[in-house]
């Protein structure tokens, strides 16, 4: 009892500062008995460890010794008197009392509470023994215990037919076989007992024999008890007496047998097909004539070519649609379920994961059943769960129920293809070819049962599991109203050796797809590729043409033949990309949009032509991409510098000691800040990649347009993270990626072209404005005899130039009080595509091979002066060649200006050749472009796109894509850049340390 003084100190510990210390008196106060050393641990028994003369204590969950003249019970839970002692009292456990029986009384009765005199001799457990076909007596009809037990004999003649019970204690009616047969309790020769069963001469029914259980997988026969006590007595049961249960019986042993049919063997399909051919002129069920009278329904028969007329032949008498008031997307399947004794357990339906191995919740497995929802469940279970969960085999007759156009109710019976049937020893269900198929119709999950040997107590040796259930749904050709084909069911089963099942593990998956015949579709794209492939090689044609026309070669050889594989592979690549977006437009939104179901989406299967073309465009593209980048980085290029020098400077001369007058030098700095902006302009686009990355990601993964391209009739951008989320399809991934990307680029494109560079810059028109305040023309070709011409030379006639005047100049030009920019007076013409001469090319030639000797200037620092020298004449000679090449000097070499006409723009081909004259052609359009970036947009926009693509159709993984597609711009863009500058600085004598 707790004093006050206990009370008063326990308050005064919980008001100190010490709180722990209060906490700990208190734990002490109210528990005395707690020590903290104390652990909460003990031996780990379980019952079958204790011994005979000990039980398992449920309470204390250990062995605990039985009292006197005592043992262990059946269940180890308790214990029971020894033979030839009574109990006196019985509360459980070891609290019993147990007496000896005299001499005269050594029996003890059936419940052990009393000793009785036997008539004859004693059991192990000391009880009176009795022949066989006696029952045991103790008591009188009262219940009174009388002095000495008898055996009394079953009367086993006509007037009783009874026989002793399983446990000797009760005369029961002898089986009905016996007294059909015999006329008594006993089967007599010629008579044959089998299964418990007895039966006179059924003809030609074969005898009983020994009838394995196979399992194919492993290329194993066990001898299964199940079919060793069952078998042959349910078959001629079945045959006999058509009873019905026997006959279901049978059938199921033949699917436990894989439905497998060999005719060299008697095995319990040849005994199903022996009573199913013998019973002709029985009716048949439902006027399926693979469906006998009193037998279950297992075959639709051996003929080949049947399969395929079985699930193409007549289509279901039931409508599907995603939408509208007739909206119908649930399948309602139901089974028929039978014990594996031939009992009918119940109808059901496959709802609530039925035929699903793997755990999930409720929703995501009925999500299996929404139609136009493809269904992929996969995962991975412990053998010794499915031993729990499945001790003896369900089995299942499928079906479809339907409501037809006066709302009546009917079921459909599903066709079942079995990969594991042997058909003479050949696995027919696995041949590509419908028309060998054997299609059946029960099934069932799991078999522990026809395993066991020897013992039906005993763990099976080995078990057949259900680990692949696909159910396939074709839809009728040119349906307009969602009819489908019967479904077909295909399963799977793997056999297992059973071990160690705490360590044995099994991979089951379950999957719903849908299909229907693709060839039209593929028809139609193979026009659309022959049409457009073959406008790919004219247009092919007409580049390879102007391009030889463009270098000034008329010899077809094997550089133009590769010229034209190249021009080729581009084109090609938009024939792939206008094809497979199309496609991927079209199964987007002709089935995620139809009401009545008549499209579905191609299967994974069916889906490798499209990546195939896919992969193609982008193999193709980025040869494209690459000789762009190629011939970009090789340009021919110049910057003429027009600017005089303004008078004359006093200079010493070095080693004379004097002076003289020389030219003051032009600047060179206005060439390399115009050479500076040439170099940033090459990598300028009409879109942000950054941006278009981003953006592209942002509404596939934050705004959903991902869950588009899910393989469901749903179009919702949002999922319930709760729900099934089915696989997605790479076509429609594809298709919503695709078309986000070509979307927000030409958004992009719009909106550069008519507020940015109008409003915001335009740094190509500026550079243009560039050169002429600094006095500069660029002179650049990109081909041998073809290339473009900045005219940038000032209209002030220099430009090297104070603030002051720069100004004024500039004023001036606004005023319009000098003459205009352009090349021709009074024009405004600074942009040109040049086709210069033979002639022409070669002086080029020659004036340039001196400027790039020993690699142009960046070994400048290296070389001998004289080699300076050289080079630095060289560049004043190019220029001075050019400039007077500008303006007219040359009369052999002479230009003259012109339009293109209509048709040469849109074939980009000169028809006119330069052959005594070069031809400027005006260009409004900057096409100088096309040597950078910027003019090459279109295909720098399709190459991201399918880079994007295949990386997603790789990995599934949109961020992914995402990043190595910026990472790759950026790399290229690296690489074009530094290429581009030493390419630069070595055609134009800049040194490349001031390039930017």
């Amino acid at each position: 009892m707790v004093t006050g003084q206990q009370r008063a100190g326990v308050a005064m510990a919980l008001r100190s500062s010490w709180a722990a210390a209060a906490v700990t008196v208190f734990l002490q106060w109210v528990l005395p008995g707690v020590s903290q050393a104390q652990t909460f641990s003990f031996p780990f028994r379980q019952p079958e460890t204790c011994g005979r003369g000990q039980y398992f204590d449920i309470s204390a969950l250990s062995c605990a010794p039985c009292g006197a003249h005592q043992r262990q019970d059946a269940r180890g839970t308790s214990c029971v008197c020894l033979p030839g002692f009574q109990m006196i009292s019985n509360n459980g456990g070891a609290d019993i009392i147990c007496k000896k029986c005299p001499e005269d009384k050594k029996g003890v009765t059936t419940d052990g509470w009393n000793c009785i005199s036997c008539p004859g001799g004693l059991t192990a457990e000391g009880k009176c023994h009795c022949p066989p076909g006696h029952i045991l007596v103790e008591r009188d009809v009262n219940g009174a215990l009388l002095s000495q037990a008898t055996c009394k004999l079953c009367d086993g003649t006509e007037n009783s037919f009874t026989v002793a019970n399983a446990l000797g204690n009760r005369c029961v009616r002898c089986e009905p076989t016996f007294i059909n047969t015999s006329r008594s309790c006993a089967c007599l020769e010629p008579n044959t007992l089998t299964g418990g069963l007895c039966f006179s001469s059924t003809g030609n029914f074969p005898p009983p024999m020994i009838s394995p259980a196979r399992y194919g997988e492993l290329g194993m026969s066990i001898t299964s008890e199940w079919f060793a006590r069952y078998l042959h007595s349910s078959a001629a049961a079945c045959w006999v007496y058509a009873n019905l249960t026997s006959c279901q019986a049978l059938g199921n042993i033949c699917v436990m047998n894989m439905n497998s049919y060999n005719s060299a063997t008697f095995d319990a399909c040849r005994l199903f097909q022996f009573v199913f051919e013998n019973t002709a002129g029985l009716r048949t069920v439902h006027s399926v004539s693979f469906w006998r009278q009193n037998l279950p329904w297992l075959f639709y028969g051996d003929q080949l070519g049947l399969a395929p007329q079985i699930l193409t032949t007549t289509p279901l008498p039931s409508n599907f649609s995603f939408k509208g008031q007739n909206q119908n997307t649930q399948m309602k399947f139901v089974a028929a379920s039978y014990d594996v004794r031939g009992n009918f357990l119940k109808w059901q339906t496959l709802e609530g994961g039925v035929l699903q191995l793997c755990p999930d919740t409720e929703t995501r497995l009925n999500a299996a059943y929404s139609f136009g929802t493809t269904y992929q469940q996969d995962c991975v279970i412990p053998v010794s769960k499915i031993l729990t969960d499945f001790p003896t085999p369900i089995f299942f007759d499928l079906y479809l129920e339907y409501t037809d156009e006066n709302q009546h109710q009917y079921i459909w019976a599903l066709p079942v293809l079995n990969l594991n049937l042997q058909h003479n020893k050949i696995f027919v269900n696995q041949d590509s070819n419908s028309g060998k198929w054997l299609l059946t119709r029960r099934i069932f999950l799991v078999d522990a049962l026809s395993g066991r040997e020897n013992d039906l107590g005993n763990q099976p040796r080995l078990i057949r599991i259900a680990t692949r259930i696909s159910l396939s749904i074709h839809l009728v050709p040119n349906t307009k109203k969602g009819n489908i084909y019967p479904p077909l069911i295909t399963i799977g089963y793997s056999d297992i050796d059973v071990k160690d099942p705490n360590s044995q593990f099994v991979k089951v998956s379950f999957s719903v797809k849908y299909e229907m015949n693709q060839e039209e579709a593929r028809i139609q794209t193979d026009i659309a590729l022959g049409v457009l492939g073959g406008l790919a090689v004219l247009t092919s044609l007409l580049k390879t043409a102007g391009w030889k026309r463009r270098i000034g070669s008329p010899m077809i050889d094997l550089q133009t033949v590769m010229k034209f594989m190249v021009y080729y592979a581009g084109d090609l690549t938009n024939v792939f990309v206008i094809i497979t977006v199309a496609t991927g437009l079209y199964w987007l939104i002709f089935f995620k949009a139809q009401k009545a179901v008549s499209v579905f989406l191609p299967t994974p299967t069916q889906e490798e032509r499209f990546v195939t073309f896919v992969g193609c465009a982008f193999a193709l593209k980025a040869l494209q991409f690459l000789h762009k980048l190629v011939s970009q980085v090789t340009i021919d290029i110049f910057f003429i510098d027009w600017e005089r020098p303004k008078g004359k400077v006093l200079k010493a001369v070095e080693g004379e000691g004097g002076v003289r007058s020389a030219t003051v030098p032009v600047s060179i700095w206005r060439t390399y800040f115009v050479a500076n902006e040439w170099n940033e302009i090459q990598t300028v686009r009409k879109i942000n990649p950054l941006f278009q990355v981003l953006i592209v990601l942002f509404f596939l993964e934050v705004v959903g347009f991902k869950n588009l391209a899910l393989m469901d009739s749903s179009s919702s951008l949002s999922r319930d993270p709760s729900s099934y989320i089915a696989p997605y399809s790479r076509i429609l991934r594809y298709a919503v990626s695709s078309a986000l990307w070509l979307v927000i680029g030409m958004i992009q494109i719009v909106f550069f072209a008519v507020f940015y560079e109008r409003f915001i810059e335009d740094k190509i028109r500026q550079f243009v404005d560039l050169c002429s305040m600094s006095n500069i023309s660029v002179f650049l070709l990109s081909h041998k005899c073809f290339g473009y011409y900045i005219h940038g030379r000032s209209v002030h006639g220099h430009a090297d130039t104070n603030m002051e005047e720069m100004n004024t100049n500039l004023k001036r030009e606004a005023e319009n009080l000098c003459s205009q920019r352009g090349l021709v007076p009074n024009t405004e013409g600074q942009t040109f595509q040049i086709a210069i001469s033979s002639q022409m090319r070669q002086h080029y030639d020659r004036i340039h091979e001196t400027l790039t000797r020993k690699n142009g200037p960046a070994r400048l620092l290296s070389s001998s002066a004289s080699t300076f020298e050289q080079s630095i004449k060289a560049y004043n000679t190019m220029n001075k060649f050019l400039g007077s090449f500008i303006d007219h000097v040359h009369k052999d070499m002479d230009y003259f200006i012109k339009d293109k006409l209509l048709l040469e723009k849109i074939l980009g081909i000169e028809f006119m050749e330069p052959m005594e004259k070069s031809i400027f052609y005006n260009d409004d359009g900057y096409s100088f472009s096309s040597v950078l970036y910027y003019g090459n947009e279109a295909t720098l926009l399709i190459y991201d796109l399918l880079f994007f693509c295949v990386v997603d159709l790789a990995c599934q993984n949109f961020i992914l894509a995402a990043f190595l597609t910026y990472l790759q711009q950026e790399v290229f863009k690296f690489i074009r850049n530094t290429v581009g500058q030493k390419n630069l600085a070595s055609k134009t004598l800049v040194d490349q340390r001031f390039l930017i």
